[in-house]
């Protein structure tokens, strides 16, 4: 073998030109490898915003961006779990995660173990039974437990499950978050429910209850599914549906409350609050809503706060008083209805006026209300007005034509001289005129503010009237609120009419909107839990602590909803919708609140603010 190379230089050359070729080929290929790394660490990815600023971990708890945190583990459970035991967890106002981890385990490899466990538990009850112990109840309790569940298990009503539940809390300071976890752990165990915190593994337990689906901590129960399944979260009340308005934020869960009172079996609501509680504010703000989707609404007034409303929205303001023009007679028949008799209309407007008797001229007598009810029949008939009549062609007899009738009969001439003072004296005017009101708009609010004590009742009672007879006539989704309705609830004659309204109106597809602060004087009258219970939804705002007993007997309400309703701030209390009733906070945009507001310094900025812009 020759020891020389026989490769001319030529070649020699080509080849060290590679060689050099290839080396500076793999530096290039290094160099970009690095400038590329270089460049991804220069770029933000979802990882990166996602990823936390600062993670520390201590012996017992973590700091992550500021903020101090702890993870805790369930120990054990006691022998009973009750439904909802966790709610008050998840509802909780602290900042909480929480995670489970539900493994199924085979029923086969279970009940093998049941079987041998009955069997120990069999053989110490009878070892104890010759030795003539006195007889030892766990012992008893645990041979039930396990020959029950074997019966569940083998007839497929039970499965059996390895449980694993971890919380983890945050907190502002350390002092802080120690507080709150000797308040989580003192609650869990007055239910008997043991808690460890995640000594040493703060680490494990924070992966533990993110939402990775990881279990580092690995600290589980065996449960069946009984027990599992009290342990479901999401069981606070929850009023939201697909159509309505918003009430308000379900203070429970911050979820909203949606709802279309249409939709319930019947569409009325009371609302009971103590002055100052914000009742008129959310009902008003039920009505802008309303008007938002199509439903007309008719409010009775008794302090006009609902004018600034009624002016905004392109609204009718009727004001009712002795020097007003607006008249409404109560005299006036309903026009058109159907499926009712001339008869039975006649017969029901004959009931009312005797009614509003009772109101203008005080408790008649029997004698009386019978010549009473005579000379009604007879003021009609003077305007030959039958139950044959078509009263769509007829005008309607006046408060003057019934005095006069009175006074042409028998024995009846002191009703005639005490009715006289609504048709020449004092109160001339207000009720012994033609009507000449009506409800022209998607929103008419009477006001009767400026009416005297006495004629308020009065009043409201015949506008009440009016407004059914013009419901009646003619079907449209329609709201009647009735404010301050305590006033009509003191008299049995219009507190008999409105809980007939309750009951009727659903036919005609209107809601009847019952508002009061007077509640001792609302429950007092016969009709007033009558109406409440024709009332699908309730709304109770703040209460005073004179009348938090008689609400609480009213809509049975627990000791914590009494507490509740005595500690409401304004516009927060409990909504009542069928079975269903969660706390609830009433929120307004500032449009909206410029609208509903109440607040005098509050309305008398806005008045400020027009006249500086028409000036």
């Amino acid at each position: 073998m020759s020891l020389f190379s026989t490769k001319t230089p030529d070649a020699i050359k080509a080849e060290k030109a590679k060689l050099q070729s290839s080396k500076s080929s793999g530096e290039v290929n290094k160099q970009v490898a690095e400038l590329e790394k270089i460049y991804q660490e220069g770029v933000t990815s979802l990882k990166d915003l996602l990823a936390p600023a600062a993670l520390k971990y201590e012996s017992s708890y973590f700091l992550l961006n500021g903020k101090y945190g702890r993870s805790f583990f369930v120990l054990a459970y006691p022998r009973f779990l009750s439904t909802n035991w966790l709610s008050f967890v998840i509802n909780s106002e602290g900042e909480l995660d929480v995670s489970m981890f539900v493994y199924p385990i085979d029923s086969a490899t279970i009940l093998k173990k049941l079987r041998s466990k009955v069997g120990e538990i069999g053989s110490q009850l009878s070892i104890n039974q010759e030795k003539g112990v006195v007889r030892d109840p766990m012992l008893e309790t645990a041979y039930q437990d396990v020959e029950g569940l074997r019966d569940a298990l083998l007839q497929g009503t039970e499965k059996y499950f390895r449980f694993a539940l971890y919380f983890t809390i945050y907190a502002s300071t350390e002092k802080e978050l120690e507080e709150e976890s000797t308040v989580l752990e003192s609650t869990l165990g007055a239910k008997l429910i043991i808690t460890k915190r995640a000594l040493m593994q703060t680490e494990q337990g924070l992966a533990s209850t993110l939402p990775y689906g990881l279990d580092e901590i690995n600290v589980g129960n065996n449960l069946n599914t009984s027990p599992l399944s009290t342990t479901f979260p999401f069981v606070s009340p929850d009023l939201t549906s697909n159509d309505g308005i918003l009430y308000g934020i379900n203070r429970h869960n911050n979820s909203l409350i949606l709802f279309d009172r249409f939709k319930m079996e019947n569409a009325n609501m009371v609302v009971f609050a103590k002055s100052g509680a914000g009742k008129s504010y959310a009902i008003k703000l039920e009505i802008l809503r309303s008007l938002m989707i199509g439903t007309e609404v008719m409010v009775i007034d008794p302090e006009n706060e609902y004018q600034h409303l009624a002016e905004s929205v392109g609204g009718s303001f009727v004001n009712i008083s002795l020097n007003s023009q607006s008249r409404i007679n109560p005299f006036d028949l309903p026009r058109g209805l159907e499926g009712e008799s001339p008869e039975d209309v006649m017969r029901s407007a004959v009931i009312f006026l005797l009614g509003l008797m009772n109101l203008m001229l005080g408790k008649l007598d029997p004698t009386e209300e019978a010549l009473m009810d005579k000379a009604i029949w007879q003021t009609y008939a003077k305007k030959d007005i039958t139950a044959s009549s078509d009263f769509t062609s007829v005008e309607f007899p006046t408060m003057g034509d019934l005095v006069e009738v009175l006074g042409g009969m028998v024995g009846s001439e002191n009703l005639a001289q005490r009715l006289s003072k609504y048709t020449q004296g004092t109160f001339a005017g207000i009720f012994d005129q033609q009507s000449n009101v009506g409800l022209v708009n998607s929103l008419v609010v009477f006001s009767i503010r400026d009416l005297e004590d006495t004629l308020r009742p009065i009043a409201m009672f015949v506008l009440v009237n009016h407004i059914w007879n013009l419901v009646r006539a003619e079907l449209k989704r329609r709201i009647l609120v009735l404010d301050e309705a305590w006033v009509m609830m003191q008299h049995e004659d219009s507190a008999r009419f409105i809980f007939g309204i309750a009951k009727r109106c659903r036919k005609y597809y209107l809601g009847l909107s019952t508002i009061t602060q007077d509640v001792a004087d609302f429950m007092a009258s016969p009709y007033g839990k009558p109406i409440v219970t024709n009332s699908s939804i309730q709304l109770l705002l703040k209460q005073s602590p004179a009348s938090i007993n008689i609400v609480a007997e009213t809509f049975f309400l627990t000791e914590g909803e009494k507490y509740l309703l005595l500690e409401s701030e304004v516009g927060q209390g409990i909504f009542f919708a069928g079975t269903k009733h969660a706390a609830i906070e009433i929120h307004a945009s500032y449009i909206e609140d410029q609208i509903i507001t109440t607040d005098p310094k509050q309305l008398l900025e806005i008045k400020e603010q027009q006249k500086n812009q028409a000036s």
